[in-house]
């Protein structure tokens, strides 16, 4: 991702982002930092585990095959990249795409915090049991997928990760019925409309 890609105004955020040192092996073996991707004003977040092989080299969340699967989702249910935010709880593809290690998502943290606190969503849907532990710690993404949580004005909802889900043909079944929900849930978290003002009654008197 260039810089002419980066959200307006967030380049007090990304600009340390896509240099940051906190992790030696990460650093010395990604090809860039993968941040985000979507509109500032997204009322819907979907969290991934971090970027793969395909997302390294283009700079973007979500491009490689998982990715091309998450697209299909959001046409189903009538939405598209450009009215979501999506991004990674951490921002550099692990070697070999292992899991990333428990200090390497402490260390990126606090990026994913100020994304959150900077767009504000309504909905927020953790993709997969590194993203779900990192919301909500010692739960199971095998229990929770298909449910949601309400926490400090945020739906949260549970999906299986789409890489996930391309392994195991039982796991993509589900994740498509899960999806389904995704616009009512929209629906319910989005801003009751103002009462309108009701018109004065001219008096005869």
């Amino acid at each position: 991702m260039s810089r002419a890609d980066w959200p307006q105004g967030w380049g007090d955020l990304y600009e340390p982002m896509s240099v940051c040192p906190r992790c030696p092996e990460l650093v010395k073996n990604r090809t860039q930092v993968v941040a985000g991707d979507g509109p500032p004003d997204a009322r819907l977040v979907l969290v991934g585990e971090a970027p793969g092989w395909h997302e390294d080299q283009q700079g973007l969340p979500f491009v490689g095959p998982a990715g091309q699967l998450l697209d299909q989702l959001l046409r189903s249910v009538g939405l598209s990249r450009s009215q979501v935010y999506i991004t990674n709880v951490i921002k550099c593809r692990p070697p070999q795409n292992r899991d990333p290690l428990p200090q390497e998502v402490e260390n990126c943290r606090p990026w994913l915090e100020a994304q959150l606190a900077r767009l504000k969503p309504r909905v927020i849907i953790p993709l997969g049991r590194h993203a779900l532990v990192w919301f909500f710690p010692q739960e199971s993404i095998a229990r929770l997928h298909g449910t949601t949580r309400r926490r400090e004005g945020v739906v949260y909802y549970f999906l299986y990760h789409p890489a996930a889900a391309l392994h195991q043909p039982s796991l993509k079944r589900t994740l498509e019925e899960d999806f389904k929900r995704v616009p009512a849930l929209l629906a319910e978290a989005a801003p009751a409309a103002p009462d309108k003002p009701q018109p004065e009654q001219l008096s005869l008197f």
